[in-house]
């Protein structure tokens, strides 16, 4: 089975996420198939990208694939993770990629979605960051997706609860642009996409990429930076780390000790 599929009508590309049987979560096969998706957009000059999940889904993507995460020893979210080239793939692609979210988002896919230019979701949709939950030391380019979609004090929130906030709050905060009925989310999806198409695309990708590089211009010291890295070395070495994915895969209350 494909675990996406793709279609072009027009200038518009659309990209769905067809592995509902492990609610879309992001392996390595389904990320790639999105990056080589996004790749071919890019070579037929597409001018606004659509992703999204079936309709009717109740899960738009449960985040990282857990079971590909390693136990511990080892860096679960290092440079080349392949959550870090889709994001990256994603905020470099020339063409707008707008998010229609159907259903909930978990983990890794709310950094998915917010890497995305634009936001649709229905107001049933809930956002909910899990790395704590799990154990999982996030890192640092993957908070600034967060910092770039909402202020601090709110990510502070998403990442040390890891509990869902609605659609209506995350509209509120800034993460979505625009919440709109289930039964009008493709056409209001859609005609904004015909819209987008309808402006000058180079004039577009200029801006796209403006906007990224002011985004990211935020400075780190290598002290600090090389402080982070120290600190999420101690995570994965831990307990705590083996824990959290030893339970998930076991479906069980994870315990923690702080060590």
């Amino acid at each position: 089975m494909n675990l996406i599929e793709t279609n072009v009508d027009g200038m518009v590309g659309t990209i769905i996420l067809n592995h509902g049987k492990k609610h879309n979560a992001l392996s390595h096969e389904l990320i790639g198939g999105l990056i080589d998706a996004l790749t071919d957009f890019r070579e037929q000059k597409i001018r606004a990208v659509v992703l999204r999940a079936q309709p009717g889904a109740k899960v738009w993507s449960a985040g990282h694939d857990v079971g590909e995460l390693p136990e511990g020893r080892r860096d679960p979210l290092g440079w080349d993770d392949p959550l870090r080239n889709l994001v990256r793939t994603i905020e470099s692609h020339p063409a707008p990629v707008i998010a229609m979210i159907e259903g909930t988002v978990w983990g890794g896919a709310v950094e998915t979605m917010l890497a995305c230019d634009i936001v649709i979701s229905t107001p049933e949709a809930t956002f909910a960051f899990t790395p704590a939950r799990l154990g999982v030391p996030y890192n640092m380019s993957g908070m600034m997706t967060f910092m770039s979609a909402a202020g601090l004090r709110i990510v502070k929130e998403l990442a040390f609860t890891a509990a869902p906030i609605t659609a209506e709050r995350a509209e509120r905060i800034g993460m979505v642009n625009h919440v709109v009925p289930r039964e009008t989310l493709a056409e209001f999806t859609y005609g904004m996409a015909d819209t987008i198409v309808a402006n000058a695309p180079l004039s577009i990708a200029v801006m796209k990429e403006q906007l990224r590089v002011l985004a990211g211009a935020k400075p780190v010291s290598p002290r600090g930076f090389e402080k982070v890295q120290g600190m999420r070395r101690i995570v994965y070495d831990s307990d705590d780390y083996a824990e959290g994915i030893r339970s998930f895969k076991e479906k069980r209350r994870p315990t923690y000790q702080g060590k």
